[in-house]
């Protein structure tokens, strides 16, 4: 249980309707997993826009809503925060909700088309050969140190992304390696996370179903790196031509490989 005014820390807020000195139990952005004393984030995803579902959330019980449109309607009862971005609030929201563990891991995040994968697991085992307590999150599966938990996304929402790091955390590990797509970083699910380290593989032409162009597609990936912080390292594969470019505009140490 936290303050909603404790997890909005660092959220851009535009506009506040209601109290925000209050209990909150769980965060949602899916209205059918909301619940008493819950805080439901109002997200406009790929297919459904969360703001049409928002009377839904506090007929479960939620307590206080993020959104990015104020309802015209409100209810006296429920605080209400806007914010420019829903997603990327949500990420922050998250980290805050479970006090931050990225901060309390050595984080490492790798990116590119191909190979995200095999580096991760080959860091974490790695690490753990070494005798080190470590985490993954990737594809094939997301792993708290011995204990094997179920991977539905490359990257998971950032609900299940602040969780697991925190289960990582109380696991006493100190390291987590975790996949980073190209879909988490455009829908901001690695928002609020603090990285170490960033790797880059490789770009080819793919997930263009998404991503309207090539140009979109790794510009979406340089924005991992250029949002590295300075203490952070930012290693690129040069075998590829769009690795100089992951560098270009990092505030990170720059590392490369070929």
């Amino acid at each position: 249980m936290k303050k909603l005014n404790e997890i909005l820390y660092r959220v851009a807020i535009v506009e506040t309707d209601g109290g925000t000195d209050i209990s909150v139990d769980s965060i949602a952005f899916d209205s059918r997993k909301a619940g008493p004393g819950c805080l439901f984030v109002a997200v406009k995803g790929t297919q459904v826009d969360g703001h049409e579902f928002i009377e839904q959330a506090l007929a479960k019980g939620a307590s206080s809503v993020v959104c990015e449109a104020m309802p015209g309607t409100r209810n006296p009862d429920v605080s209400y925060i806007k914010v420019a971005d829903s997603k990327k609030a949500l990420g922050i929201i998250a980290s805050n909700f479970y006090d931050n563990p990225s901060e309390d891991l050595v984080l490492v995040g790798v990116t590119g088309t191909n190979g995200k994968t095999t580096i991760v697991t080959l860091l974490f085992q790695l690490f753990q050969m070494m005798g080190f307590g470590a985490g993954l999150l990737s594809t094939i599966r997301n792993q708290v140190d011995r204990r094997v938990v179920d991977s539905t996304h490359t990257t998971p929402d950032p609900v299940q992304v602040n969780q697991l790091l925190r289960a990582i955390v109380e696991e006493g590990c100190d390291y987590a390696f975790m996949e980073v797509s190209s879909h988490a970083i455009d829908q901001e699910r690695i928002a609020g996370l603090d990285f170490n380290g960033g790797i880059f593989t490789n770009l080819s032409h793919e997930h263009l179903d998404y991503h309207a162009t090539f140009k979109e597609y790794l510009e979406t990936k340089k924005r991992f790196f250029d949002e590295l912080p300075p203490h952070a390292f930012a290693l690129s594969n040069t075998d590829d031509k769009n690795g100089k470019v992951m560098l270009q505009n990092t505030r990170a140490r720059k590392y490369t490989y070929g």
